[in-house]
């Protein structure tokens, strides 16, 4: 029987051409005002998944 993708991990995160996972950073939804403007760029970049974290991600996207 075939796996179900998981929409809500498909919609948060990237796998790119290498294998590496993808992710937003944290913070940079709201309350912007009290952060540095230092601050608010780094949430700007992407980041990559940890390694022990990548496996359960790629068990949620399964043909991605």
């Amino acid at each position: 029987m075939k796996q179900k993708t998981k929409k809500a991990a498909v919609k948060r995160f990237k796998i790119t051409s290498g294998g590496k996972i993808l992710r937003r950073r944290q913070m940079a939804g709201h309350l912007k005002a009290a952060k540095t403007k230092s601050a608010k760029t780094r949430y700007k970049t992407v980041a990559f998944v940890a390694k022990d974290e990548k496996r359960r991600i790629e068990r949620l996207m399964p043909y991605n």
